[in-house]
């Protein structure tokens, strides 16, 4: 499979439902398991995969229960907790591990969970655009979920962009944004479950005092909803790891800017190789 193909869909079963992911580059390579944002799905980390894949590494990018091409999940089956413990039996069932583990926003919420709770089946965890505390702005975001939730996301989407993208991409505008403006337009009410999950999660900060694993934390200059210490510095400190800023990224940052967080991912595997010498 060449960096610019589009991989099949393959469906697996997972602690009682059926996880959707696309598996792409060569078995040889170290493998990468993409975790993905609230209100998109594995299709976000296309760009990064293409450069990920080009240079030798493997990519799993899968999509959260409830949300994606997967089928509809009750609320209490979609929390942080539940959502790692499927992205931990997804790295046993289809023998991945160890892996490094990259989640951008709610994907990085899981990926601080495995770093805590399952170690064994990491190499490294990356947390982009994310946060290991509990939500800071959950009293603005609360009334957008509960009205997610009784009228839709579509006269909702102005707001859920300015939420999920940096000021330069909304302005630049172009075809990444119009997808996914359409994208999130289109999602169902019943998304507000998986976002009311994310805004209800648990503070993991004490958890990952004394993590044995490597932590990357990337954060967007222009994060709307995670800023800066929040997604990078915050991080760090609780897990004994490092943090590195991408200038010109809200959000969704592997999406933004994918040369730019693959090009720390870069430093992070040489960091990783150096350190093991």
């Amino acid at each position: 499979m060449t960096p610019t193909s589009t991989p099949d869909l393959l469906h697996t079963d997972v602690r009682e439902g059926t996880i959707a992911y696309v598996d792409s580059g060569p078995t040889s390579g170290a493998t990468f398991v993409l975790s993905h944002s609230l209100f998109f799905d594995h299709t976000m980390f296309a760009p990064l995969t293409a450069l990920l894949v080009e240079a030798g590494h493997r990519v799993v990018a899968y999509d959260h229960r409830g949300q994606g091409s997967n089928s509809p999940a009750d609320r209490a089956r979609q929390s942080m907790d539940e959502l790692t413990e499927d992205a931990a039996a997804l790295i046993e069932q289809l023998d991945l591990g160890p892996v490094h583990f990259l989640g951008n926003s709610m994907g990085g919420f899981v990926a601080l969970r495995l770093a805590a709770r399952r170690p064994d089946l990491l190499l490294s965890a990356i947390a982009v655009g994310s946060s290991a505390e509990q939500e800071h702005q959950l009293e603005a975001f609360a009334p957008l979920v509960d009205a997610m939730r009784e009228v839709g996301a579509e006269p909702l989407v102005d707001t859920l962009m300015h939420i999920m993208f940096g000021d330069t991409s909304l302005a630049a505008g172009g075809p990444v944004t119009e997808h996914w403006r359409h994208q999130m337009a289109a999602l169902p009410a019943a998304i507000a479950d998986s976002a009311d999950r994310v805004i209800h999660r648990d503070r993991l900060v004490e958890e990952l005092a004394g993590c044995s694993v490597p932590v990357l934390a990337i954060s967007g200059t222009e994060d709307h909803a995670y800023p800066p210490p929040i997604s990078d510095e915050n991080i760090a400190d609780a897990t004994g790891g490092t943090s590195r800023q991408v200038a010109a990224a809200g959000h969704s940052v592997s999406l933004e800017q994918p040369a730019a967080v693959f090009a720390h991912l870069e430093e992070h595997l040489a960091h990783l190789s150096t350190a093991h010498r």
